[in-house]
């Protein structure tokens, strides 16, 4: 049966309460979705228009200042279809400089929209028109790379149809963007980073949690807090002041999704937040991943993931009870928590899981897994080569080993031995260097190592279609990720952006492996511009192919790349923060000849 739209929403809030909700909102974000659907409005087509300018928002009820796009927050649904040229004229309202990246899309550099890197980017009052084929399908996002425009709803999601058919079969699709707000202005977050960067951390170990037995025990606080390492830092915002957003709508807002029992529901789920990994679950409802990054997969059924800053993935499930589901994503610290309801009727609510009990991080969050282990640490024998990790000694190699600072039955490992990074500059922006990392591509992320059910992990990914470049790498590259977190310092090989600017150097079309080595105790995902990769997880010519890749603490994740674009590239951490205190790098590609 057909239902009057406008009706539908205001028997859902309320009429008043659907009318004050509906003006902040662009049609594919209302607060009931029947679904993306061809008559929902959306910004398609060969020549589309934004307009970036400051606005009121309101979440959960109360008000704040933004930037939005067109008028809402979060920013229209920009769809788009492989083979078109797409024509795109951002008008800038505002009083300082803007900017929109294509996050995830293959493009011109000049086209990327990274100001200082690849264009000046747009002045106040004028205006830039961006112009690209559109060579790729699936689910992406848009955001401003100026300044810290990106945290007061400076985004919004792209979602491109394939020339061909889709081999992805479904009955309905939704976006569920994943953002995380505040009322605070994000130089204030900024500036209180920078002073303490505990500061929002209000989840620390207490005296009263150690009297009855909670969290660690006091030899291990004392260990811990002679290395000046705070277990439970975890996130460096968290829901003492960020609000967490489904659609740009708060949890008491409760963004609301339509189905039909039986009908194959496609959910395309992008984390377009500043700082906030999800841990992501709908109680009751199995979920089957068919994309990530935009990038087919091979169909794998899964009850919960953790998605990355900037990370996106396509999920379908099959909901056949007449009855409401919770989309539960859960921040990683989970100090708080997005959520939104799939219910095949307005009126219908689930349950919303509690908050589970925070996580602590471990010496292998430190990078010294054989500690944690006992020296049995899972190291494949190439890493090893490569010192990305250690091999339990032999026996006879038990002498030599300690001798060389690594311990034996004391294990006496040093977190500043830069002798296992020596590229890594000596600075007060390095507080430490992972003495024994290892690939944790295979693992689940924090806090769900003892889930008890199915969470996905890198190595599940297996590409649908044969990679395009299936060479071996002529080369690689170690980088470290490093970062002083007392100081809120972060870089790259222990040097920020602001004081490096020699960009890393490719020759176009070489094929290089990038080694990620991750020296903090806090996860890090890495997004390279302009270009795919492979991660490293043996799965050969399948091996999954993405833009930004989460390195867990304390550990490694190894990509391999076609230098295929020419120009300048951004290579950053995506958590907005850690970017702007300086972790970031530029790329540059250069035809062979030009880059020696």
């Amino acid at each position: 049966m057909q239902i009057d739209r406008r009706r539908f929403v205001g028997g859902a809030l309320g009429g008043g309460a659907a009318a004050a909700l509906a003006p902040w909102f662009p049609a594919w974000a209302q607060p009931i979705s029947h679904g993306i659907v061809s008559t929902l409005p959306t910004v398609s087509g060969s020549d589309i228009t934004l307009r970036i300018a400051r606005q009121t928002v309101r979440i959960d009820g109360k008000a704040s200042r933004a930037i939005g796009i067109n008028g809402t927050v979060p920013a229209p649904l920009v769809r788009l279809k492989e083979g078109q040229t797409a024509r795109l004229t951002v008008v800038n309202d505002l009083d300082e400089d803007s900017s929109i990246h294509w996050h995830g899309l293959i493009l011109p550099f000049y086209m990327d929209g990274v100001p200082g890197v690849s264009f000046p980017g747009i002045k106040p009052k004028s205006t830039f028109v961006y112009e690209f084929p559109v060579v790729q399908s699936g689910t992406y996002w848009y955001h401003s790379h100026s300044g810290l425009q990106e945290q007061l709803g400076h985004y919004g999601p792209i979602v491109i149809d394939p020339a061909e058919a889709d081999p992805i079969g479904y009955d309905r699709e939704h976006v569920i963007l994943l953002s995380d707000h505040s009322r605070l202005s994000p130089e204030e977050i900024f500036r209180k980073l920078k002073v303490d960067p505990g500061h929002f951390n209000m989840q620390r170990q207490t005296l009263g949690g150690l009297l009855p037995g909670k969290d660690q025990p006091l030899k291990d606080r004392l260990e811990w807090g002679a290395m000046r390492m705070d277990p439970a830092d975890i996130a460096d915002v968290s829901g003492s002041t960020y609000s967490f957003l489904v659609n740009g709508h708060g949890p008491r807002d409760n963004w609301t999704g339509l189905f039909r029992p039986g009908e194959r529901v496609r959910l395309r789920i992008i984390n377009a937040s500043a700082m906030s990994i999800f841990n992501v679950r709908i109680p009751g409802l199995r979920m089957t991943v068919v994309q990530a990054d935009g990038v087919n997969i091979v169909p794998t059924q899964i009850d919960e993931f953790q998605i990355a800053v900037a990370e996106t993935y396509d999920v379908i499930v099959n909901p056949v009870e007449d009855r409401a589901y919770t989309i539960a994503a859960e921040a990683n610290d989970r100090s708080g928590m997005a959520r939104a309801t799939l219910t095949p009727r307005v009126g219908l609510v689930a349950e919303v899981p509690p908050l589970r009990e925070r996580p602590l991080a471990t010496m292998q969050d430190m990078g010294m897994v054989a500690m944690a282990s006992g020296g049995d640490a899972p190291c494949a024998p190439e890493h090893a080569a490569m010192g990305h990790c250690v091999l339990p000694p032999a026996d006879n190699a038990a002498a030599d080993h300690a001798a060389k600072g690594h311990g034996s039955g004391g294990m006496k490992h040093s977190m500043r031995d830069f002798s296992v990074a020596p590229q890594v500059k000596r600075d007060p922006g390095v507080q430490t260097i992972s003495p024994m990392p290892v690939d944790r591509m295979g693992e689940p992320g924090q806090g769900l190592e003892d889930a008890p059910h199915k969470v996905l992990t890198y190595h599940d990914l297996v590409a649908l279609d044969r990679n395009p470049d299936v060479r071996a790498a002529s080369r690689s590259i170690d980088i470290h990720l490093t970062g002083n977190m007392e100081r809120f310092m972060w870089s790259f090989d222990g040097v920020k952006m602001s004081d490096h600017h020699e960009p890393i150097p490719f020759t176009l079309g070489e094929r290089v492996r990038i080694n990620l080595i991750n020296d903090s105790m806090m996860s890090h995902p890495i997004h390279l511009h302009g270009h795919f990769f492979e991660l490293v997880t043996g799965k050969g010519d399948r091996s999954p192919r993405k833009h930004t890749v989460l390195v867990q603490p304390g550990g490694t994740a190894s990509f391999d790349f076609t230098a295929d674009a020419l120009g300048d590239w951004a290579f950053h951490c995506h958590l907005l923060y850690h970017m702007h205190a300086g972790m970031m790098r530029v790329v540059s590609v250069r035809p062979k000849g030009d880059a020696e």
